[in-house]
């Protein structure tokens, strides 16, 4: 049976076929679980703790794709296959599409337009994530 990621494979497309690595999705989730429990760390600087977040987010929804045997070209694509990957909705990936914009704006042109809220839903959003891997293990 084919999947709706299929029509996204191909030269000048935003996904590659390549395939599972179980090692590397391990990696992964290790790494967004470990990012996502210290980005709640309130000690740490709202940059610090939406860095986290963000990676920790990354990091999953990488993991989730690669386990279907595809890699992004490009990193915001991660999130936005959520509804093929993982089966969660725009509640979840728009919201780590926008820290995405967020990161880039912050990354690239210095612009650090950060809040505590946008850290929150990061979080939040990470951890939706992170419980369908709970749920596949």
């Amino acid at each position: 049976m084919s999947s709706p990621l299929d029509s996204l494979v191909g030269p000048n497309r935003p996904l590659a076929a390549e395939p599972a690595d179980d090692a590397e999705v391990r990696g992964l989730v290790r790494s967004g679980k470990a990012r996502l429990a210290d980005a709640v760390n309130p000690a740490l600087a709202l940059e610090s703790r939406f860095d986290l977040a963000y990676n920790a987010a990354h990091a999953l929804c990488l993991a989730a794709l690669r386990r279907l045997g595809y890699r992004a070209r490009h990193r915001y694509v991660v999130f936005q296959v959520l509804p093929h990957t993982l089966g969660l909705g725009p509640e979840v990936w728009r919201v780590l599409d926008n820290a995405h914009a967020r990161r880039n704006l912050s990354e690239y042109e210095g612009h650090q337009d950060l809040d505590e809220r946008l850290v929150l839903d990061t979080v939040a959003a990470c951890r939706r994530v992170a419980d369908r891997f709970d749920v596949l293990d």
